[in-house]
C-alpha cells in the first residue's frame, strides 16, 4: 500500500521515543530513508539497537545552532530532503494559569512552536529540491479545542495550525504540502504523567481522571502511537496529493477537554 513511499527521504524530529519512534519505525517499514533527532542520548542508543538503518542526531529543536547542524545531517546522510515530520514537543506545566511560571511558559512554546519553524526554515529549500515534498507538524486535539489547566501547550498546539494553514498558503506554489496531525490522548507512558499532574492539581484520583481522559471521545478510547503513524504515511504519500493546510484529527472524534 505504501509502496509510493519507498527511497522517501524523511526527518522526523524527537523520534526516539514514543510517536515519533513510531512514524520513524513506519516510514522505514515502507521502504523510506529516516533520520531522526532527540534531545534525549539515550533514546537515540536505543533506536540504534531496534533500527539500526535508521539515521540519528542529538538536537534540540528549540536551539538555533542545533537546528542548522541537524540540516547539515539530513544533507550527509539523506542527501536532500522529501518529508519533515515537525514531532517534537513537550508537555508543559499544568495548573491554572494564576499559577504558571513564565520560564515554563516560555520552554513550551519554544520546543513546541518556535522548533517547528526553526525546522520549517531549513526545511523549505531542500524541500523545494524534494519528490512529491511535504511538511507534516504535529499539533493536537488541544490544537482546536480548550483544555483547561494546560494552557502553555494548547495555545502552542494553536500556534501549530495557525502555522500549518499558512504555509501551506505559502508554499502551495512549490507543490509543497503542508498538514497538521491532530491526535487525541495517545496512550503511552507521556499521557499518563499528563493524568497524574492533572489528578493532583484538581484533587481528584488519578483512576477517575483517567477515565474522564478515555470516556471523553466518542469512541471511548485513547488513541495508539501507531494510529497516528498511519496518518503521517497517509499525509506524506501521494493518496493525500491534493490535502494540504488540513487538520487532519486522529482523536476518536472528541469534541471537549477536561
Amino acid at each position: 500500500m505504501w509502496a509510493q513511499l519507498a527511497g522517501k527521504r524523511v526527518l522526523v524530529t524527537a523520534g526516539g521515543d514514543g510517536i515519533g519512534l513510531e512514524i520513524a519505525r513506519a516510514f522505514v517499514i515502507a521502504g523510506a530513508h529516516v533520520l531522526v533527532c532527540d534531545v534525549q542520548p539515550e533514546s537515540l542508543e536505543r533506536l540504534a539497537k531496534e533500527l539500526p538503518e535508521v539515521h540519528r542526531c542529538l538536537a534540540d529543536v528549540s536551539r538555533e545552532a542545533d537546528v542548522a547542524a541537524l540540516f547539515e545531517q539530513v544533507d550527509e546522510k539523506l542527501g536532500g530532503l522529501d518529508v519533515l515530520v515537525n514531532n517534537a514537543g513537550i508537555a508543559g506545566p499544568t495548573g491554572g494559569i494564576e499559577t504558571l511560571a513564565l520560564a515554563d511558559w516560555e520552554r513550551t512554546l519554544a520546543v513546541n512552536l518556535t522548533g517547528q519553524f526553526l525546522c520549517v526554515r531549513q526545511a523549505v529549500p531542500r524541500l523545494r529540491k524534494g519528490n512529491h515534498p511535504s511538511i507534516i507538524n504535529l499539533a493536537s486535539v488541544a490544537g482546536h479545542l480548550g483544555m483547561p489547566g494546560r494552557a502553555p501547550y494548547s495555545a502552542s498546539k494553536w500556534g501549530v495550525v495557525g502555522l500549518t494553514k499558512t504555509l501551506a498558503i505559502e508554499l502551495g506554489r512549490d507543490g509543497i504540502r503542508v498538514n497538521a496531525i491532530l491526535p487525541g490522548a495517545v496512550d503511552g507512558p507521556r499521557i499518563r504523567a499528563v493524568i497524574a499532574a492533572k489528578a493532583k492539581a484538581l484533587g481528584k484520583p488519578v483512576e477517575e481522571m483517567t477515565q474522564t481522559y478515555t470516556s471523553q471521545a466518542a469512541l471511548g478510547r485513547m488513541v495508539t502511537a501507531r494510529d497516528v503513524a498511519n496518518m503521517a504515511l497517509f499525509a506524506a504519500s501521494e493518496l493525500a496529493a491534493n490535502v494540504t493546510g488540513q487538520e487532519l484529527v486522529v482523536d476518536g472524534h472528541t469534541q471537549a477537554l477536561s
